[in-house]
């Protein structure tokens, strides 16, 4: 029934939930999150190499490349890229604290089905509403649809924080994980910007780390694999996805406040890649995700046919 009210309420979120849209946010690519890589399988791609990973592309130029793009911009970027083949990264400002905005729900709803995993929590376990310590303006619907008293599974909660961002959920999620035991999972992955006096700061570096090891999850378990689908339908695809081909699957999570436009995902063209941008300084920030779309493009069009050569 949720679900399905999400469904429903999907027109009116692109215009007043997260943000007010000037334009409405392109519809997903036919293809996106259908046919192609399963979630967690990097593919498709090259056949595999003998003595295990690819041998690492000339980054050089892509780099200097979007250097120059981000130097026209008056807005400060961090910029986290691994490419999945041969492990090559680089960065640009990628450990520098940015408001994280909505991709810490990224890690949240990881630590929760890591925790699911291993049998110290339940997905079917029920939470009560309380507006008291819960309700949120912004993304989603239960801000407008939650009734103090109403329950809502795990999983459900899980689904609305990563699909349409629902901000009411990821507070539940988070009252009952605990921030500090969150922040301790972050940590304990390699997060070195991990809610500093208690503000929601993170880095495109450290973002990237959560994405990997989300990867890493999918290879082990199926609730993994949830979490990249989920992360592949969300309705917001201005970002990462917004300049890309049609079919290129993207499992991202976008998030802004004022002046912020910040999106972290993994691509999974031919050679599939994690890209983090985070930013602030927006004058506006659809231009912030427009900027986001443009350089995702520039790195994807690299990545294709620069970074490998048959």
């Amino acid at each position: 029934m949720l679900l399905a009210l999400a469904a429903l309420a999907t027109a009116a979120l692109l215009w007043g939930a997260e943000r007010v849209r000037r334009q409405p946010a392109p519809s997903p690519p036919a293809g996106r999150g259908g046919a192609g890589p399963q979630p967690g399988v990097p593919g498709p791609a090259r056949p595999p190499r003998q003595g295990g990973a690819a041998p690492a592309p000339d980054y050089g130029p892509l780099v200097e490349r979007v250097r120059d793009f981000l130097a026209g911009e008056a807005a400060v970027y961090g910029v986290h890229f691994k490419d999945l083949s041969s492990g090559a990264a680089w960065g640009i400002a990628a450990d520098r604290p940015f408001p994280a905005a909505s991709t810490y729900k990224v890690p949240l709803v990881l630590f929760l089905y890591e925790e699911a995993a291993a049998g110290r929590i339940s997905l079917d376990e029920r939470l009560l509403y309380s507006p008291d310590t819960d309700y949120r303006t912004g993304a989603g619907i239960l801000h407008l649809e939650g009734v103090a008293g109403r329950s809502y599974s795990l999983r459900v909660l899980a689904n609305l924080s990563i699909t349409i961002s629902d901000n009411v959920a990821a507070a539940m999620l988070l009252r009952r994980l605990g921030r500090d035991r969150l922040a301790a999972f972050m940590a304990g992955l390699g997060g070195r910007v991990v809610f500093p006096g208690g503000r929601n700061l993170s880095t495109a570096a450290d973002m990237g780390r959560y994405l990997e090891e989300a990867l890493a999850f999918a290879r082990r378990h199926e609730l993994g694999r949830l979490l990249l689908d989920d992360l592949s339908h969300t309705i917001y695809d201005v970002g990462l996805p917004g300049l890309l081909p049609a079919g290129v699957r993207v499992a991202h999570k976008e998030g802004d406040v004022m002046g912020v436009s910040d999106d972290v995902g993994v691509v999974y063209g031919r050679h599939p890649f994690i890209l983090c941008v985070m930013s602030e300084g927006q004058a506006d920030v659809e231009e912030g995700f427009r900027t986001i779309a443009r350089l995702t493009r520039l790195v994807y069009d690299y990545q294709e046919s620069v970074a490998y050569r048959d």
